[in-house]
């Protein structure tokens, strides 16, 4: 059975950081890349950066850049997204996703599997 596992949200004040993790399980994880989605209260799902797991090749969203870093621990089958800096406007459910297509990409119709999501609230 595949599963995604989102952890580490919370709560955290502006200019804080958090690391997210993605544990993932029932394929094989080097043959994916994972993304990580983030959605706010009343608006869409947007993509905020992705890696190919095995290649390094990372995407990072214009909101996030500078700020977030996505890595992988090919050993763990885990991907995590540390978040520094994090800006009240960073609030929302937290999801990642893999897909088997090997390109960084945040459209979320190329993506097979989800997780649960976890929240991140930023507070002013």
């Amino acid at each position: 059975e595949v599963q995604l596992v989102e952890s580490g949200g919370g709560l955290v004040q502006a200019g804080g950081s958090l690391r997210l993790s993605c544990a993932a399980s029932g394929f094989t994880f080097v043959n994916y890349a994972i993304g990580w989605f983030r959605q706010a209260p009343g608006k869409e799902r947007e993509g905020v950066s992705c890696i190919i797991i095995g290649d390094g090749s990372t995407y990072y969203a214009d909101s996030v850049k500078g700020r977030f870093t996505i890595s992988s621990d090919n050993a763990k089958n885990t991907v995590y997204l540390q978040m520094n800096s994090l800006k009240p406007e960073d609030t929302a459910v937290y999801y990642c996703a893999a897909t088997t297509l090997r390109v960084v990409t945040t459209f979320e119709y190329n993506y097979d599997y989800w997780g649960q999501g976890t929240q991140v609230t930023v507070s002013s």
